[in-house]
């Protein structure tokens, strides 16, 4: 065996969790492996256990031991994107991905890396993804590591090398599909979804063979050109639910996030995303329930045959997705035990559904909402403001919640002993209103929504705040159906959070906290500085008798007045591991580049030579296409290039060598050419030379 192999690299970690005290290495992740998570400590999939939890009964950090956790070790990673995963731990080895869907192997005690993976992602797709080239973990079986990667493959790696045992291209290639969601493996069968509901898709989840990559199912979220057939009977009655011709953008209705599997039941749960294009005057004009957008669906994992559903939006036009984590529990319902499934997804109500028939059971606002007034037990619909469709009243309206949602993508958890689920809530609304028409482009949003027309209503009496209002980490009693407690972030946006048997709830926050609560008031216990924003959940697990607690710090931007520390990413972003009586410390230097600073910048924009209408026709083009990763109003965080401070805006030429030819597409920054009308580059250029002066005069930064 080389020395300094990655295989001998992996023995010696599993060697060292062995004489560590550990049990010795088990057998491969299999299904009964998987189901007897529910009954031990073990951490082998990103929700813990096939119910996703994200539970453990690990108890050694407790209130009372709390104060002695500290930093045990940690690794840089080498992408400054946001990070987004949720580590798992098989047989003393973490792995974890990362932003641009590589994965890492870790000795879960040392910290020692054992290897790592890229799938060499064209950075050119970065440009479809609607949200950030992130990714949210990995799956394991019979000793492979699964991987979904961004440009849409689904690939198998040898657990102990991390060299590509098979890949395969899920998504049709030439279509603005992504994956940012984790795999999940039932008896044998890689399940997988998509993204790119914004742009140009049709829904569909597709499983795979573990062990061959073949395909055995795909179930279709929405029906496809009727001349064409139907794939299900269940499509074919859907297709009655849609107008016009729904399929020429395809529909939408991706599977790009949340779903679970029971195994009492013994089915699989999705959730069903957004329409293409949002505005349902567009997408299905003259209205329609759209099924199975927004719904959360029942599925067969054996055949992907249709058994339930429940649809939470019913002709859904505010981008609210019901993508958003599901979790399988026993609670008390009306007096009994009922085996539940429950979700809490953007429009702002917390659904428990019967889950073995799809009954709701229960339907209550969790956060303030203000397009629907309650959701009907009896029909199971929402019972709506009809202010708020303002694809039928055709005048713009402020809806709270906005597209963020009051509870998106952020991993949330359950306590059995406190029958609480934790989650991250985000107050926050926003303005829409009717596009003249729909002008579709390939590679850029399709929502059918002209925000900018309704921003006037802001400043109106009695209008909300604009945009994000508040964040925090709430418990909520599915039973009681309604909140236990809350916990302030302080700090705008969300985090994934973890619950353990040591009546803690863990989770970050963009203060550049992880933090420790109790889980049956909400006291703030302990808390640790990571120099970063955190949105990852934590997760916990035990080696030697020793507990971990371990996150994936790094979002867009830096806490507060936090400089660069790292030399791998300017957004500081590592994996945090803690264990009690960890003494390690992070690096306080601020990294330089050749002795200048990453992190302080200044404005020196030319002046503006541009006129009011370039500057104009630019914001608009400059917030369809630029907005999403460099910030509203050309205000990005310390993570993205602020455009303001870019050398480039002294430059048009070099600027756009940038924007149109692509000099900086290998970093990221691809192309867009195909997306641009003649002179179009130069007219967002304009647009953020007017905002650098104006924000240089003011003093802002």
């Amino acid at each position: 065996m080389r020395k300094g192999s990655r295989r001998a690299r992996l023995m010696a970690a599993l060697c060292s969790v062995w004489l560590a005290g550990a049990a010795p290495v088990q057998t491969a992740v299999n299904d009964a492996r998987l189901r007897a998570a529910d009954r031990n400590a073990e951490w082998i999939a990103a929700g813990r256990t096939y119910s996703e939890q994200r539970y453990s009964p690990l108890a050694r950090v407790n209130p009372q031991s709390i104060g002695q956790l500290g930093l045990a070790w940690y690794g840089d990673l080498d992408t400054e994107r946001g990070q987004e995963a949720t580590p798992i731990v098989v047989d003393g080895v973490l792995y974890v991905t990362t932003a641009w869907s590589m994965v890492k192997a870790f000795d879960a005690r040392t910290g020692e890396k054992l290897w790592d993976y890229d799938p060499k992602v064209d950075k050119a797709v970065g440009q479809i993804a609607c949200c950030d080239v992130v990714n949210r973990g990995v799956a394991a079986w019979n000793g492979r590591i699964y991987l979904g990667a961004l440009d849409g493959r689904l690939i198998a790696l040898d657990a102990k090398t991390g060299r590509e045992a098979w890949s395969v291209q899920t998504t049709d290639a030439a279509k603005p599909y992504t994956i940012t969601g984790v795999p999940r493996i039932i008896r044998g069968k890689v399940i997988i979804g998509n993204g790119g509901a914004e742009y140009d898709a049709r829904g569909f989840v597709t499983a795979y063979d573990a062990e061959s990559g073949k395909q055995l199912w795909r179930f279709y979220t929405v029906p496809g050109d009727p001349a064409k057939g139907f794939e299900t009977p269940e499509l074919r009655k859907a297709a009655a639910t849609w107008k016009g011709q729904w399929w020429a953008l395809g529909g939408g209705g991706t599977v790009w996030d949340g779903m679970a599997y029971d195994t009492e039941s013994g089915l699989l749960y999705i959730g069903v995303g957004n329409g293409t294009p949002w505005n349902q005057k567009f997408r299905s004009p003259g209205g329609g329930d759209n099924l199975f957008l927004s719904s959360i669906v029942a599925l067969d994992p054996d055949t992907g045959r249709y058994r339930w559903h429940y649809q939470t939006t019913p002709g859904e036009t505010w981008d609210y997705t019901a993508t958003q984590p599901l979790m399988v529990a026993t609670v008390p319902v009306a007096g009994r035990l009922r085996r539940v499934v429950m979700q809490a997804p953007k429009n702002g109500f917390f659904y428990v559904l019967d889950a073995r028939s799809g009954k709701l059971l229960s339907a209550d606002k969790f956060a303030p909402v203000d397009w629907a007034d309650r959701v009907d037990l009896k029909t199971g619909r929402p019972v709506e403001r009809a202010a708020a469709r303002y694809d039928l009243t055709g005048k713009p309206v402020i809806v709270s919640p906005g597209p963020l949602g009051a509870h998106n993508w952020h991993p949330w958890s359950y306590s059995p002993r406190t029958g609480l689920v934790y989650l991250p809530v985000t107050e926050n609304n926003a303005g829409y209103d009717n596009m003249a028409e729909l002008v579709v482009n390939a590679r850029a949003y399709n929502t059918g929504v002209n925000a900018a027309s309704a921003m006037s209503l802001y400043n109106q009496p009695g209008a909300p705040p604009r945009g994000p209002v508040k964040s925090y980490l709430q418990a909520w009693d599915p039973s009681a159906r309604k909140e236990a407690w809350r916990a302030d972030n302080g700090v705008y946006g969300a985090s994934g959070t973890l619950a353990t048997a040591g009546d803690l709830v863990f989770s970050g926050n963009h203060a550049g906290e992880l933090a420790a609560y109790d889980a049956r008031t909400g006291r703030k216990l302990w808390s640790h500085f990571t120099q970063a924003k955190i949105v990852a959940a934590p997760m916990t697990y035990e080696i030697g008798g020793e507990q971990y607690v371990a996150v994936l710090a790094g979002a867009r931007g830096l806490p507060g007045d936090q400089v660069r520390t790292s030399p791998a990413s300017a957004n500081n972003s590592r994996l945090l591991v803690y264990k009690l009586g960890g003494a390690t410390g992070l690096p306080t230097a601020e990294f330089r580049t050749n002795g200048a600073s990453t992190t302080q910048r200044t404005l020196n924009p030319p002046l503006l030579t541009g006129t009011n209408e370039q500057v104009i026709d630019g914001q608009a083009s400059y917030a369809r296409l630029c907005s999403g990763c460099h910030g509203a109003g050309a205000v990005a965080d310390k993570s993205i290039p602020d455009l303001r401070y870019s050398t480039s805006l002294n430059n048009l030429p070099a600027w756009n060598a940038i924007v149109v030819d692509g000099a900086r597409a290998e970093k990221g920054m691809a192309s867009f050419k195909s997306l641009l009308a003649p002179g179009e580059s130069e007219t967002i250029w304009h647009y953020v030379v007017s905002q650098a002066n104006k924000d240089k005069a003011a003093g802002r930064s």
